[in-house]
């Protein structure tokens, strides 16, 4: 190896030496940081939709091809609608769930630990009933309001899907008694064959219109949506309704479905989340909010959805920035996971950086410290030749076989080439020293 490689690398391996301390005090900041904020978000979620064929249940799957390609695998929960999603958020059952304002008692309170993503969509109250029956019970084909169903069957859903709770409200203020009409609770699909063949009269569900079932049924000869004349009326009584208006022909438009405006009361249905869930998962699942609810619909104009309003729970942070602002800067120029793990430990490795580059200071006297520490250390032991010389405690010839000796050992001493005076400077002064003794010895 060249003599002068070889005095680079001594040099290095020095530096090395040391600032070693410092990079590994870093490192272990950087390893405990990296702990405390968990930066990276798990690998699997737990979504909380809805009955099958519902539309919380087509939701839920686009959710899950979204966030596969972030490599996030989202396992679709399986409930009765709202109320089961809210109770399932809140035993730690689901990390998010799908929750419609109005028909679960939601309600903010600290122990709960959820919070919202933002209003999604809007959810209308759908009531389905059979022109036949409306014949045969009210003697008339249509139906104009909720007091004319006294003495029907009506299908209000089952109570985890909040809906048997709103329509109770409804019927309430329409000074309607439930004894006055035939409910019963049977799920959206047995409800639904159920309603065809003639064995219920209504079913009443809440969804949004891309629900399968509210498209069939919508298309569905003798079967007729409920023109809730008195939506205005609604809205102004209970703050989580809207009144909604589904324009003629938006179903089909060469049919002309619905063959008029048809009015209804709707509520938003919102994303909520565990408090407890990743901050990086909450940012995922608002960012492909955005995109799969940010397009016109019968309802609403593009854009209009996600929203930061109608929240009965506070907002999430996360949400608030994805809603208002988009994806992250870095976010649109590098993969996920980096970017994710930049901004979630910029600040953290700010401050340890801040607290490193004065400590790193020291490094460079450290260093030098380190070098001359191999020339400077024999100097103690030519002083005391010298003091032995000085004293004659000690004959000359001891003194000098003792120079010989420190002298082999110096010539084997290797320093930067920067350092190399003090080297030479050193086999200097062992001369000296040794022409002394001589000249006593002479």
């Amino acid at each position: 190896m060249p003599k002068t490689l070889r005095y680079t690398l001594l040099s290095l391996r020095e530096m090395l030496l040391s600032a070693g301390p410092f990079a590994l005090l870093t490192v272990a900041l950087l390893v405990l940081t990296y702990w405390w904020l968990d930066p990276n978000p798990p690998k699997r979620v737990v979504l909380a939709t809805g009955p099958a064929q519902s539309a919380y249940d087509e939701f839920g799957k686009r959710y899950a091809d979204a966030l596969a390609r972030y490599g996030i695998q989202v396992e679709l929960l399986s409930s009765e609608g709202s109320s089961a999603n809210l109770e399932l958020l809140r035993t730690g059952q689901a990390d998010l769930g799908f929750v419609q304002g109005g028909t679960a008692d939601i309600g903010y309170d600290e122990e709960d630990a959820i919070t919202s993503l933002g209003s999604l969509f809007v959810e209308p109250l759908w009531l389905f009933y059979r022109e036949e029956s409306a014949r045969r019970l009210n003697k008339v084909p249509t139906v104009s309001k909720l007091a004319e169903l006294k003495g029907w069957r009506v299908n209000v859903g089952t109570a985890g899907s909040g809906v048997p709770r709103l329509f109770s409200t409804l019927l309430d203020v329409n000074r309607v008694e439930a004894e006055q009409m035939k409910l019963s609770e049977l799920e959206q699909t047995p409800a639904t064959v159920a309603f065809l063949n003639g064995e219920i009269d209504a079913v009443v569900f809440a969804s949004a219109p891309e629900s399968l079932m509210v498209q069939m049924l919508l298309q569905t000869p003798g079967v007729k949506l409920l023109d809730f004349a008195q939506s205005e009326a609604y809205s102004r009584r209970f703050g989580y309704l809207t009144p909604v208006v589904m324009p003629q022909g938006v179903v089909d438009l060469a049919a002309n479905i619905p063959a008029r405006n048809v009015r209804l009361v709707a509520s938003t249905t919102s994303l909520l989340a565990h408090s407890d869930t990743h901050p990086a998962i909450l940012q995922l699942f608002a960012q492909t909010a955005t995109t799969l609810h940010g397009g016109a619909s019968w309802f609403s104009r593009a854009r209009e959805y996600p929203s930061l309003e109608h929240s009965e729970v506070p907002i999430s942070p996360e949400a608030q920035r994805a809603i208002k602002s988009g994806a992250p800067f870095l976010q649109r120029y590098l993969p996920f996971w980096l970017a994710n793990l930049i901004e979630r430990m910029w600040l953290a490795m700010g401050l340890i950086i801040a607290l490193a580059l004065p400590l790193s200071r020291i490094v460079p006297p450290l260093y030098t410290f380190r070098i001359r520490s191999r020339v400077f250390r024999w100097y103690a032991e030519l002083r005391e030749v010298e003091q032995h010389h000085e004293d004659n405690s000690t004959s000359v010839q001891e003194l000098l076989e003792q120079l010989d000796a420190m002298e082999s050992k110096v010539e084997k001493i290797v320093v930067p080439l920067s350092y190399t005076d003090e080297l030479y400077a050193l086999r200097n002064n062992i001369q000296l020293v040794r022409k002394k003794l001589l000249r006593k010895a002479g």
